[in-house]
Formats: structure tokens, sequence, C-alpha cells
């Protein structure tokens, strides 16, 4: 009887132990208040203005090798605000500390993006016009925010700003070291170990033939593609729920912090 209770004093202890060791390391994560500021950037090269939406987090100390996201928003027919249409996964990521440049990457003044013909030859100039201002804001970062982590930039991605987001390492190699796609569903994947390949798939719209990896290629390469069962394309933006919207805020940051 003794040693009944003895074991279980003892478990007891442990469980104590590691219940104030979670709850340290939940402390430990800090949460920054969020400021949001905008830049209109004209790149003379393309007489082209890429305006972009910032995200920072306030604080009273300077965050050292600060880390760089730049989130590509889905396709909204030219809409001015499209890059601030995500705001609740930008905002997120501001929170924990990294520093966010969201790209309006269609002007007003754009044509539409055509909706018959071959996605993969029609939409590849926007893809390609997209990966070339996703390029040009990392120059004028650079630029303006010298003290940020070029070392590690991440790109994000939602449907057609997914599909930016997959193209870019593949026409401009080496410069970022991950990549993580909401449902785009037309540009394939890069097939790479590094930069490191994400995707999260919508549980309504399949991706075409190719863009996805096969479980082989996912194996070998360390690609995540990860499914959800309750969250709809057109969900993964700022018109989903609040439970849906921390399913994909909490595997993002998982990504970003592997």
């Amino acid at each position: 009887m003794i040693r009944i209770i003895y074991v279980r004093l003892l478990l007891l202890f442990f469980a104590i132990i590691l219940s104030n060791k979670n709850a340290s390391a939940q402390s430990s994560i800090q949460i920054f208040p969020v400021k949001t500021d905008s830049l209109n950037l004209f790149d003379k090269v393309r007489n082209r203005s890429v305006p972009i939406a910032l995200y920072l987090p306030i604080t009273d100390r300077k965050i050292r090798k600060q880390k760089l996201v730049i989130f590509s928003h889905g396709y909204y027919q030219n809409m001015p605000s499209g890059n601030k249409q995500a705001s609740y996964l930008t905002e997120n990521l501001a929170a924990h500390g990294y520093f966010i440049a969201s790209i309006q990457h269609e002007l007003p003044s754009d044509e539409l993006i055509p909706t018959t013909g071959i996605p993969q030859i029609v939409r590849r100039p926007f893809w390609d016009r997209g990966a070339d201002n996703i390029l040009f804001v990392i120059n004028e970062l650079k630029k303006a925010f010298p003290d940020l982590d070029f070392k590690t930039i991440t790109l994000v991605g939602h449907s057609n700003g997914g599909d930016m987001t997959a193209l870019f390492p593949q026409k401009y190699p080496g410069i970022v070291s991950k990549i993580i796609t909401l449902d785009n569903r037309r540009m394939p994947l890069p097939r790479t170990i590094k930069p490191k390949v994400y995707s999260i798939r919508s549980s309504d719209q399949s991706a075409d033939e190719g863009v996805l990896p096969s479980p082989e290629e996912q194996t070998k390469l360390a690609i995540t593609i990860i499914k959800l069962p309750a969250t709809i394309h057109n969900d993964m933006d700022n018109r989903g729920t609040k439970v849906q919207q921390k399913e994909i805020n909490d595997y993002v940051l998982r990504f970003l912090k592997e």
C-alpha cells in the first residue's frame, strides 16, 4: 500500500514539473501589438506601381535578425485592397514578431486574368509579373530595412498568389528559404529540399495534375502537404471562421518555426 502511494506521489510530482515546464514555454512566447503601414513602391524598370501593406510588431526593443515574410494574395479581380484580404494571417504573424510585407499584385488598370484556355499558359504572364513583384519588393526592403534577416525569407501565398509563390524559387533560385502555399491549384510546386516547401489544401478544390508532389516525392524531399477537412478554398482568407483561421495560423506558425 505504501509503495502504491509512493508511486502515485512520484507520478504527481513529474506531472507538476511537466505542467510548469509547458507553462514556462508558453509564457516565453511573446505576443506583440501590431501596427499597419503601407508603401507605394515604383519599379522604374517595369514602369509599374507595386503597393505593399506592412504588418509590424510594436516593440520598444529591436528584434534582432527579424524574419521577413512576404504574402501574396488570391485573385480579387483587380480590387485595390486585395493585399489586405488575409489580415487574420498577416496580423497574427506580425504579432509573433515577424516583419510582414503583403504585396498588391493587381492594379485597377490591369487586364483581368483569363478564364478560358489552359491556365498554365494563359495565366503564366500574371504569375511571372507576380514573381517579378516579389523580387522587386525584396530588393527594396533590403534598402529600407537592412537589418532584417534576408537569409531566411519565407513566401506565403493564397490561390493565385500561391501560384506566384510556387513559381518564384523556380524563376529566381537561391533567394528564399521556405514557401508556404494556401491552395495554389495551377503552378506546380517546386520539387526541392531548399527552399523548404509546404502547402495547405482546401476541402473542396483539387489541384491540377502535376501541381502537388507525389507521396514518394513528399517523403524524399521532406515536402509537407496538409489537407484541411473543413475549410473550402474561398474561406482561406478573411471570409473564414475564427476556427478555420486559427487552424491555418497554427499551421503557418509551425512551418515558420521548423
